[in-house]
């Protein structure tokens, strides 16, 4: 969105309260009020329309801003790296979770790492996923690779492509003043009882 120059705000709620019921900072205390089909975080509310769910609020977006790539092979990529962003965050969102934390920590780097390899040999050359024009799979790649980061510094070491990437995302001028900007939150990553991020 910011990219795109759109205006929005950042809505937070806390997801305990003492009484949900009342507490209206609480998202179980306000969750049903507010007119979504199936109502979830993320929402977005565009005009007159109520989006819920990642993917298809991202969808809509990349609509809405041409980032969903022009050709049909630009498509196909698209397609894939979001399809491969899924299965990327899977992983990572459960160890934040998992209650031996300490220990998947030490071992997730070894895990991932063919993953990586498998992200960097379909960027190859190019700029960016779908090829030499941005899309919104860029932005989700950025985000996981820079949350990977936060929790290995070296991650991304051997993979200088990706590392590229990160910089040519971050030197976008929109994205570069917002990251300058109070509205740019990097941590926290998920939610308060999460054993990384929260």
């Amino acid at each position: 969105m910011e990219y795109a120059g759109l205006e929005w705000e950042d809505k937070l709620y806390s997801m305990t309260g003492k009484d949900p019921v009342v507490d209206k900072m609480c998202w179980y205390g306000v969750k049903e009020s507010l007119g979504f089909d199936f109502p979830n975080l993320p929402w977005l509310v565009d005009g007159d329309v109520k989006l819920t769910q990642t993917t298809a609020i991202i969808r809509h977006l990349a609509r809405k801003t041409n980032l969903g790539g022009q050709s049909d092979d630009e498509k196909r990529r698209v397609d894939l790296m979001e399809a491969e962003w899924k299965d990327f965050c899977g992983p990572f969102v459960e160890m934040c979770y998992d209650k031996n934390f300490d220990t998947v920590k030490k071992e997730y780097p070894a895990r991932v790492g063919p993953k990586l390899a498998r992200f960097s040999a379909f960027l190859g050359d190019k700029p960016w996923f779908a090829g030499n024009e941005l899309t919104y799979v860029d932005f989700l790649m950025y985000e996981m690779f820079d949350q990977h980061k936060l929790l290995d510094p070296s991650i991304l070491s051997k993979f200088g492509n990706l590392e590229q990437f990160m910089t040519r995302v971050e030197a976008l001028p929109r994205i570069a003043e917002f990251m300058k900007s109070p509205k740019f939150v990097k941590y926290p990553l998920n939610n308060r009882h999460a054993l990384f991020g929260g």
